[in-house]
């Protein structure tokens, strides 16, 4: 799907991913086992694509509102420092991470799927959302992404901000020919 020029310019400029967890790097379902022991799914071509981000020097975060071992473990294995559990207010968790990296809203790029996600989806400088999102979602997003949440919508993000920012050929480069 072809980006309009007006979305590019503003992805062109982005410095931070931030991303809800459930609905957006899982597909929002809840797993617990007997135990009560949760248990979640996420994608791997996901986390391979915040590490590409983290790797060209874009910073990438973790806001949720619920709190899980699992998104820890899971941040841990990526290398994911920024990560804000069980956030009832999103967007001042956001607009504090923003001062602590010396960067706007206007450079931030936010995803989620709910309510909680709403405030930050209108404020950041490109809103993003996935389809499986609820309906009303919507219209406050400035990007509706093609992949489902939990299903590459992250890893679509990604790769779109990488050659948006003119990274993408350098990345392909390392996997065709290895490390520089």
């Amino acid at each position: 799907m072809a980006l309009p020029d007006a979305l590019l310019d503003r992805l062109r400029r982005v410095k931070l991913l931030a991303i809800d967890v459930d609905g957006v790097l899982t597909d929002g379902r809840l797993y617990f086992q007997a135990d009560g022991i949760e248990i979640k799914a996420f994608h791997t071509q996901d986390g391979h694509g915040l590490k590409l981000l983290k790797r060209v020097g874009i910073h990438v975060a973790l806001i949720t509102g619920r709190d899980s071992p699992m998104v820890s473990q899971r941040a841990a294995a990526l290398g994911i420092t920024h990560v804000y559990q069980g956030c009832e207010d999103k967007l001042t968790t956001l607009r504090a991470l923003c001062q602590r990296l010396d960067i706007t809203l206007e450079q931030v790029a936010y995803c989620g799927d709910d309510l909680p996600d709403l405030a930050p989806i209108k404020r950041s400088g490109v809103g993003i959302t996935v389809p499986n999102a609820p309906d009303y979602m919507h219209p406050h997003a400035d990007w509706i992404t093609e992949r489902l949440g939990g299903h590459g919508a992250v890893r679509e993000i990604c790769d779109t901000l990488l050659t948006s920012q003119g990274h993408w050929d350098a990345v392909l480069d390392t996997y065709l020919h290895g490390q520089p």
